[in-house]
């Protein structure tokens, strides 16, 4: 599979293409709503104020997308990955705070994703109110909606192949049928000159809070970057020269159709259909809806994808994951592909129209755009890029998504409170669940592996020990190759004596780095006491039952272990060892003095942890051969001391 990415990556017609069904799902279905929104919020008609509104979508999409994201942020990848998480991966080292903008970041990408379903597929449905007004959207909307999550969990390798075919042929009636439209009103052509945009956002009272609505047309921005990895920088940066020429042919022919056709006309008609030719119609609204699927299932598994890395990331619980296809880095999320479905329904419910959904649509994911902006700054100063160009960058982008941020605020009471909603509880679950580790983490003890080989060394040899396991394994948190956890050997030499003929400790360091796959043998007693660590990137998948059972398998072919089982009965017949795995799960003490701001965290954490799986089944460890053994959080020298005195008398 790895081939078929690089092919994917590299130049060639084929990857364009494939790269128009994967990256423009979200930007490309924006003229299905925003002329449409600008429409809704002005107080009448002028020409003036139409040519100003496409002047800031065109320059929108210039100074966002253009300049931005495709120059600017794709140069930002991760080893070829893109995205908020990835880009926090590269500077986390170096700042440490900055957990807080890709949290905020990502839970506004996840809260926002949650719309774009059912915006773009509501919108792309009303357009058959045209052929009949009494035509009832909202049951079609529903069945496409539930359709489509439901088809999640079979992958979609096999018509997932028709997506790029599709959004060619897509992109190709947007830059048509809006060309055709700008020869009946050529005067649109104006809308370069960036002087209308400055004057209708000066001019006319309603334009700085329309900038809500023109936003829109860069919302799937942030889906180019993420998208790196699965289509490479040079095939989205060719690619977008075709999408935004069609997508400001389109936005251009919308505008020449409303000022043809009059202010009634426009307020009644989407001026998306109202510029297709009376016989394109049922072809364009199939066509649309099927942008939007493809729109839709972009997001959907965009978000499977921003989750899996959260969870690598230590920002969520452990959940279940399958892969329903071959295709590299394809996941599935059960939990979260049922609460997306969920929170849709209630969208499309709450909200029936897209008319209501535009004004709730954008908020949250303007916040996105300022945390990479600030993220991106970071990563810059690493890069030592020149400050002066850095504070322009942050003046300049801080000044448009600042104005884009306080323009979108005025959606919060129609219905953008709903993404802030989500928003802000994605933003606690994650913040939680990154403190609660840290938290967790200064109650580890870790001592020294060599003060206690010949303890163990010598119990493994007692035979008047019961034999507690063959190979006994340990899930350690010790990064050091000579430490491991004071808990562990307390659970091998004092709380049970656990005598094995071999000791194995195994430890998962999550890298920044995206794609690495490495393990390296430590070997404390020969034959008897082995640490394996495996060294994984933040997108591969913590398997560790077998990449465990992998690296046996090459110790046994390379003759340095001996697996056949240690009871002679047994081994005669070339029997394999027994294995068992015990893992420590350490559990708050509700006596130790926590501070009110840890009890916070430390009980949301325990509550989210039900959302999950056990740490067990995220390692994909057999569950009949491992033992949990439960410790409190508690430690000497964490925390406040408590010096109890008592009074002595002097006679005593």
């Amino acid at each position: 599979m790895q081939s078929v990415k690089s092919g994917i990556r590299n130049i060639s017609l084929a990857g364009i293409i494939i790269t128009l069904g994967i990256v423009y799902g979200d930007i490309g279905t924006s003229p299905l709503y925003v002329i449409s929104a600008i429409v809704r919020g002005m107080h009448h008609l002028e020409t003036d104020f139409i040519l100003g509104a496409l002047s800031c979508i065109i320059w929108t999409l210039t100074m966002q997308t253009t300049i931005k994201y495709i120059i600017i942020t794709l140069r930002a990848d991760n080893k070829g990955e893109g995205g908020i998480f990835a880009l926090f991966a590269l500077i986390r080292r170096r700042y440490k705070w900055a957990f807080i903008l890709a949290i905020i970041g990502g839970s506004a990408i996840l809260a926002d994703g949650v719309i774009t379903p059912a915006i773009t597929v509501v919108s792309a449905v009303e357009g058959l109110k045209i052929l009949n007004p009494g035509i009832p959207v909202l049951p079609i909307v529903l069945l496409i909606i539930s359709g489509l999550f439901i088809f999640q969990q079979f992958g979609t390798e096999k018509i997932g192949r028709s997506y790029g075919p599709i959004m060619l042929l897509w992109f190709t009636v947007l830059g048509t049928i809006g060309l055709v439209q700008i020869f009946s009103f050529p005067q649109v052509l104006l809308a370069f000159n960036p002087y209308y945009a400055y004057k209708f956002l000066t001019y006319y009272p309603e334009g700085f809070i329309l900038l809500g609505a023109i936003f829109l047309c860069t919302t799937g921005a942030e889906a180019l970057y993420s998208d790196i990895g699965h289509c490479g920088a040079n095939n989205i940066r060719i690619s977008w020269i075709f999408v935004k020429a069609t997508l400001i042919l389109n936005y251009l022919g919308q505008g020449a159709w409303v000022l043809s056709n009059g202010e009634a006309i426009a307020r009644a008609t989407n001026p998306f259909f109202g510029i297709m030719p009376h016989w394109f119609l049922i072809p364009g609204i199939i066509i649309a809806t099927l942008a939007a699927i493809i729109a839709s299932q972009a997001l959907i598994t965009g978000s499977f994808t921003i989750i899996s890395e959260a969870i690598s990331l230590n920002f969520w619980p452990r959940m279940r994951k399958t892969y329903p296809t071959y295709i590299k880095g394809q996941v599935y999320i059960p939990g979260i592909n049922w609460f997306l479905f969920i929170n849709c329904i209630i969208i499309i419910l709450l909200f029936k129209e897209s008319a209501n959904m535009e004004a709730a649509y954008g908020l949250a994911i303007t916040i996105t755009m300022l945390m990479t902006t600030m993220l991106l700054s970071m990563y810059l100063r690493l890069r030592r890029v020149a400050g002066l160009f850095i504070l322009l960058l942050l003046i300049v982008y801080g000044t448009i998504e600042g104005s884009f941020l306080i323009a979108n605020l005025n959606k919060f009471m129609h219905g953008g409170w709903y993404a802030i909603l989500l928003a802000t509880i994605f933003s606690i679950i994650m913040y939680c669940m990154y403190h609660a580790r840290r938290i967790r983490n200064k109650f580890i003890q870790f001592v020294p592996v060599a003060n206690y080989m010949h303890i163990i060394k010598e119990m493994s040899e007692d035979e008047t020990i019961p034999k507690y396991a063959t190979n006994l394994v340990y899930i350690t948190r010790a990064n050091y190759a000579d430490e491991i956890e004071s808990r562990i050997i307390y659970s091998i030499i004092n709380k049970q004596p656990k005598r094995a003929d071999v000791y194995w400790f195994v430890h998962v360091d999550i890298l920044d780095e995206p794609n690495t796959f490495e393990y390296e043998i430590s070997e404390f007693i020969p034959g008897k006491m082995y640490k394996i660590d495996f060294r994984l990137g933040f997108k591969i998948e913590p398997r560790i039952n077998l990449y465990f059972k992998q690296v046996i398998e090459d110790m046994v072919a390379n003759n340095e272990i001996d697996m056949l089982s240690r009871y002679p009965s047994l081994r005669k017949h070339g029997i394999s060892a027994d294995f068992q795995f015990v893992v420590i799960d350490r559990i708050p003490n509700h006596d130790y003095d926590f501070s009110a701001h840890d009890k916070f965290v430390i009980t949301i954490y325990q509550l989210v942890r039900w959302i999950g799986i056990s740490e067990v089944k995220a390692f994909g460890l057999d569950t009949s051969n491992v033992v949990i053994e439960k410790v409190p959080l508690i430690t000497n020298g964490y925390g406040h001391k408590r010096v109890i005195t008592r009074k002595v008398h002097l006679d005593e």
